[in-house]
């Protein structure tokens, strides 16, 4: 099988498209299934074992998207099945020229991200399903993805959300984003505070404001954040106003090695997210052995169990975090029966499993 994988960033950046498509991508080499790439960037990227071609990100925004598109149409043409896990219109409009058959990996509903872009919604996915905003974006989504062959959901909460846009339910699989490759770690060591650490993008979504609050309230504990986004800077004066200089530090940025590293320091991931697919950084925490404390918000239930390998908490409320954080480190046992549930509990996200499932839907795929 020849399989053209289009993914809108690629290493060094960073992020989960960035992580998933060359991990896919290698997977599906060493299957002995020919590989090409299609991605933007801002300068050519590292040699792969298979060729990787780029849209300058250097071009204005419409040429920008009109040279993506003509390339995954060029290369298209050349493989039996696309894989996209990024610019969906830009690869539903190469692929009908190509007339090639596609693949989507959705991470979040296309038309509500454009819109918040584009400050037309202002609200989380389940409002924007019910509001009348952005019906152009609208449309474009749901015949982008009535087009593709087969459309991929990280959580059942998304793949519901997919189904209302008029895609058949036997086009539709849930197959979550898959636990990275951990190597050996060192065993926790004792700390001299509790240490909670987030990593992803600091935005808006993240509510990392609640996640300040709360850790204002509860004076004997650390938090550590990892990653960048339009939100450091507000965040960053917000914990100095709370008082919280030296017991909250923003690290920027970290490869996944030292995510992982950072995950395994910890004694639990901390996610105050108002809204939330699936996301990865729970998996990395559970995999190396670190429970976590987050809210209940879309496919969060789906990774976390309440009791079982974390705590959950509504999205929102500074206090009920906190009470939850206060439990955390009050009750030893719990403790010691999350992290002994953490990796196994993500088990069933293992990448050989996941990847296998992927591999079969698109051999189903070029077959059509």
């Amino acid at each position: 099988m020849r399989v053209l994988v289009v993914s809108g960033i690629w290493p060094p950046d960073v992020g989960g498209p960035a992580s998933h498509a060359p991990e896919l991508a290698a997977f599906l080499l060493g299957r002995g299934h020919e590989v090409e790439v299609v991605t933007t960037a801002a300068a050519a990227p590292a040699a792969e074992a298979y060729p990787v071609r780029w849209a300058s990100r250097r071009l204005p925004v419409g040429a920008r998207h009109l040279a993506a598109a003509g390339l995954v149409g060029r290369r298209a043409a050349r493989c039996d099945v696309v894989y996209s896990t990024g610019m969906l219109g830009r690869s539903a409009v190469g692929c009908a020229l190509a007339r090639r058959p596609f693949v989507v990996k959705l991470t979040q509903d296309p038309a509500f991200e454009r819109a918040l872009r584009r400050g037309r919604f202002r609200g989380d996915p389940v409002q924007f399903q019910s509001s009348r905003a952005a019906p152009l974006l609208r449309a474009a989504r749901d015949a982008e993805l009535r087009r593709a062959a087969h459309v991929i959901c990280p959580s059942a909460f998304l793949a519901g959300l997919v189904r209302g846009w008029g895609v058949p339910a036997d086009r539709i699989s849930v197959l979550p984003n898959p636990v990275p490759p951990v190597a050996a770690l060192p065993p926790r060591a004792a700390s001299g505070r509790p240490l909670l650490a987030f990593a992803g993008r600091l935005t808006a979504p993240k509510d990392l404001a609640v996640a300040l609050e709360a850790v204002a309230r509860v004076p004997e504990v650390e938090l550590v954040l990892a990653g960048d986004g339009d939100e450091r800077a507000a965040l960053e004066a917000r914990a100095h106003a709370l008082g919280l200089d030296g017991r909250v530090r923003f690290l920027g940025s970290l490869p996944r090695e030292d995510v992982l590293a950072l995950f395994r320091r910890a004694d639990a991931v901390l996610l105050s997210s108002r809204w939330e697919n699936f996301p990865h950084t729970l998996v990395e925490g559970l995999a190396v052995g670190t429970p976590a404390i987050a809210t209940a918000v879309g496919g969060v239930p789906e990774i976390v169990a309440d009791g079982e390998n974390g705590l959950l908490v509504a999205p929102g409320d500074p206090e009920a975090l906190a009470t939850a954080v206060r439990r955390f480190l009050a009750d030893e046992e719990l403790r010691k029966r999350l992290a002994a549930a953490a990796a196994s509990s993500a088990e069933r996200f293992s990448a050989e499993r996941v990847y296998g499932e992927l591999e079969a839907i698109l051999l189903r795929a070029a077959a059509r």
